[in-house]
């Protein structure tokens, strides 16, 4: 073998692993706009629940811990500066999560209309 194609093949091996390695594209434009929206609106949500007494304390503050987790898993994935499309649809999905969880303590049978921290209206045992 000769010095040339000896050479060409190292360099060749050597620039396999930059080929090997994928990039997922950037997320849509809109993706880190329709994410904050999202966010504020679910903790609006979550707001109003605790001020007509449909959530009480202990549901809210479990709610709450859910938007932070959201919003870490937002933090994460700006770390390198954007947002990608993987990392926009898992965020996506967190948040649809996170919206039903919502949905569901603020239309249970359990209330705080007196805002004592107690529930005024427990669920029934069947």
């Amino acid at each position: 073998m000769n010095i040339k194609t000896l050479a060409a093949a190292l360099l060749f091996a050597g620039s396999l692993p930059a080929f090997a390695q994928t990039t997922t594209p950037p997320a849509a434009p809109g993706a880190q706009q329709r994410i904050d929206q999202r966010e504020a609106n679910q903790q609006k949500r979550i707001d109003q629940g605790v001020q007509s007494g449909s959530l009480t304390t202990r549901e809210a503050n479990r709610l709450e811990n859910g938007q932070a987790r959201v919003e870490k898993m937002e933090n994460r994935a700006k770390a390198d500066g954007s947002i990608n499309k993987k990392e926009a649809r898992a965020i996506e999905n967190a948040q649809d999560r996170q919206s039903r969880r919502i949905e569901r303590q603020k239309h249970d049978r359990q209330h705080d209309f007196n805002h004592d921290g107690k529930v005024d209206r427990p669920l029934r045992k069947s």
